[in-house]
């Protein structure tokens, strides 16, 4: 979706066209073409009613919300002057990451594991219930693709990683900007020369990425999520992640350069995506001990891998021969020619593994007790809040990657996946031109240019309908399926589209203003009647710290629950920009309502 001319960041002339970029950012700054409206409107930590509050000129719209840190009340009361706002300093507010909540737990942490990482919500009573602010002088975002080498400062206001990074070209200060110029830890001379490596390394040195199958990538510490950015010319999908670590604000600045992340971590559970997703798995520097707890990592690897996938590692074992680095790449060749991958390139600083469609080879290796085969795994169920399983799943053959097309055709293919979930081809056509309906709809509805929405998120993704209409604008999309659902999310992998498994009623991983859409088909009736924590009001609160100030959210539900929304909305400080009954797919007529979150902050 969307993508940008591959070609060297790095260039003789890249001082002159940052020269010519930042003149043609501030031109486009002053005629509003390129940030948009980048007026906030003021919400005062004085109290409402004093002399002294900005909020009291005339020209200056007056808000009743108070600036009051507010924990979530057992049971649930809105106050009449509308949600509380939070504090300024908390405008990274990630409930699930939280250091304060994580410091009381540690004790309880395998810190070998890198526990602590992992996602820990908080007890209802202790999560926060108040509106996020933006941070001090936040700007509306860089509109894509210039996000892709420009974010503002004040938006991401932390120098960390220019600092410890800077010279391997992760991130440079420029004034009020941050510039990207392509670079990682593994390609400090850019991520273009080094995709054409692994595209070379991947097929004998005989074509790219591309001609050699690879179409949906999994980036593990993905950094600022350059290796995705510079993928996306080649028609290739990421999803990257990166835990909230030292290296801080890694992912926010993925996210506002408008570069699909998550936050999360390989540790002691699986990763929140289905069995055989993955073309090729990415690790450059990634900082994950493979070599440990006898493999188990590895073996999440072999499960996310479709068969003659590739493991691409960057990392000094791989190369350097002084210190344990020989010792840890013999125990990695150890555990990948157990698991039948097939090592087909070394050379720089990379290794590259092929996981070979090999079933006697398993049987082989279960036999001399080298592996042990997973008992038949129920795949309709989610991979969320699941262990480790230190054990290799049984090739099945018929989910081959070689059996689905490249992309775009990929979007339009019935898969094996949703037939086993009882979608047949009628019903895939018409929920295909359904969604192509509505997509053409929603623009019209919400008056928006195309440039406006790069970030989006389908809270209720059910077969990734929504995000394959939007396949032609300059969008990317998560596409989130709630873990109390049955498993589509496999086949929304097999068209081509990427996304992850949540539960709604916690928090989502990832931080304050993510998004520039969010559409919430039948999500809140999903969550009808499932208790505290998963009230309507705590999904709204959740959505309102996704979504970037302007941005859109766009709900389809039950003509009550639609109703409630509409009712709270000013309280959350959305407007209610569009309100129509629209047929659904059953034919039958239900309530659209399109909300923009207002652009405030706290004095």
């Amino acid at each position: 979706m969307g993508g940008l001319a591959l070609g060297s960041a790095f260039d003789s002339k890249s001082g002159q066209m940052i020269m010519v970029a930042l003149l043609l950012m501030i031109v486009s700054f002053y005629s509003g073409t390129l940030f948009g409206n980048n007026a906030p409107l003021y919400v005062s930590q004085l109290p409402y009613n004093s002399s002294s509050t900005p909020s009291s000129s005339p020209d200056i719209p007056k808000f009743t919300n108070k600036v009051v840190l507010t924990c979530r009340s057992m049971p649930l009361v809105i106050p009449e002057t509308g949600i509380n706002i939070c504090p300024l300093e908390f405008n990274e507010y990630i409930p699930c990451h939280d250091p304060s909540y994580l410091d009381t737990m540690l004790p309880k942490f395998d810190l070998s594991r890198k526990e602590e990482l992992e996602r820990h919500c908080p007890p209802i009573q202790k999560r926060l219930f108040c509106l996020i602010p933006p941070p001090k002088d936040y700007k509306m975002p860089i509109r894509w693709p210039s996000s892709r080498d420009y974010v503002w400062h004040s938006n991401v206001n932390h120098t960390h990683l220019a600092e410890v990074k800077g010279g391997q070209n992760w991130v440079h200060e420029k004034d009020e900007l941050w510039y990207f110029p392509g670079g990682g830890t593994h390609f400090k001379h850019g991520a273009p020369e080094y995709i054409e490596r692994l595209g070379n390394m991947t097929t004998g040195e005989t074509g790219d990425l591309r001609s050699a199958g690879v179409v949906q990538v999994l980036d593990v510490g993905c950094g600022v999520a350059s290796f995705s950015a510079y993928l996306l010319p080649l028609g290739i999908q990421t999803m990257s992640f990166a835990p909230k670590d030292g290296h801080e604000n890694q992912i926010q600045f993925a996210l506002e350069r408008g570069i699909g992340a998550m936050i999360s971590v390989l540790s002691t559970k699986q990763l929140p995506y289905p069995t055989s997703s993955f073309d090729m798995i990415h690790c450059s520097r990634c900082r994950i001990d493979w070599h440990k707890f006898d493999g188990i990592l590895l073996r999440e690897l072999d499960r996310l891998l479709r068969p003659n996938g590739y493991f691409v590692y960057s990392a000094p074992p791989a190369y350097r021969k002084e210190k344990d680095f020989p010792a840890i790449w013999n125990k990695l060749m150890k555990f990948t020619t157990a698991m039948c991958w097939r090592l087909i390139s070394r050379k720089v600083q990379t290794a590259i593994w092929i996981k070979e469609d090999n079933p006697s080879c398993l049987h082989h290796s279960a036999e001399q007790k080298l592996i042990n085969l997973c008992d038949i795994a129920d795949d309709s169920k989610p991979s969320w809040n699941i262990p480790l399983r230190n054990c290799v799943q049984y090739r099945n053959s018929g989910t081959s990657s070689s059996k689905l097309p490249s992309r775009p055709e990929r979007l339009k293919v019935l898969s094996e996946s949703l037939s086993k979930i009882g979608i047949n081809q009628d019903e895939f056509e018409s929920d295909t031109r359904f969604w192509q309906d509505q997509v053409h709809q929603y623009w019209i509805l919400m008056n928006a240019e195309e440039s406006e929405i790069r970030n989006v998120m389908d809270m209720n993704a059910f077969i990734g309908g929504f995000s394959a209409a939007l396949n032609k604008l300059p969008v990317w999309v998560m596409n989130v399926v709630p873990a109390n659902t049955n498993n589509t999310l496999s086949a929304i992998y097999d068209r081509g589209l990427i996304g992850t498994f949540h539960d709604w009623c916690e928090p989502f991983s990832s931080y304050p203003r993510s998004y520039d859409l969010l559409h919430a088909n039948n999500l809140f009736s999903n969550y009808k009647n499932q208790g505290e924590g998963c009230l309507l009001e705590d999904i709204m609160l959740e959505m309102d710290r996704l979504i970037r100030p302007q941005g859109f959210i766009i709900i389809r539900d039950e003509q009550d629950i639609v109703s409630r929304i509409q009712e709270l909305a000013p309280k959350f400080l959305w407007n209610v920009e569009s309100q129509v009954l629209v047929q659904n797919k059953e034919k039958k007529m239900e309530t659209l309502l399109i909300c923009r979150k207002k652009f405030w902050a706290v004095l």
